[in-house]
């Protein structure tokens, strides 16, 4: 097994993220209905639509956007601590208050993940590491959401699978 010095590891993390402008700025059009088109200042667009006919409700782009924010995060690290990622996939699933404001009270992520030189410890690392300190959308989230991360490590061949469920 290839180790990795911790020192090392840590090291190699600085400067990420540093270089992101810490001004964001987006513009959201009203179309029609309750159809609005969002731009962010890069120029991508996203739909939103309440009705979800013609885009997506700004609750599941949320929750996209956590999934996508660890998902970049795990990548990275999992890749700097010399893993080689041949999958990687999260299912998000959000329960929300019953009444205004309709908040998410709890969110499950199930990352299913394979590759070589993977274990259960790289994980769980990258996955701190994301929580506690790089991941911007699960640290903008209310303090008091139960957020629930559970991964399923499979080998290339899928054969054998280890399970382990962490709470935050």
């Amino acid at each position: 097994m290839n180790k990795q010095p911790q020192g090392s590891f840590e090291e190699s993390l600085k400067g990420y993220k540093e270089k992101i402008n810490p001004l964001v700025k987006a513009t959201l059009a009203w179309d029609k209905e309750l159809i609005f088109t969002g731009r962010t200042q890069e120029g991508y667009e996203i739909e939103f639509d309440a009705q979800v006919q013609w885009g997506c409700k700004p609750t599941d782009s949320l929750l996209l956007s956590l999934a996508g924010c660890m998902g970049i995060d795990m990548v990275m690290f999992l890749k700097k601590m010399k893993s080689e990622l041949s999958h990687f996939k999260v299912d998000i699933i959000g329960e929300r208050n019953a009444t205004p404001p309709q908040y998410f009270k709890n969110v499950d992520l199930v990352i299913r993940i394979a590759g070589k030189n993977l274990d259960s410890k790289k994980i769980d690392r990258a996955i701190a590491l994301s929580q506690e300190k790089y991941c911007s959308v699960y640290n903008s989230l209310r303090k008091d959401i139960d957020m629930r991360v559970k991964y399923v490590l499979e080998e290339d061949n899928a054969s054998k699978k280890d399970e382990k469920v962490l709470k935050k």
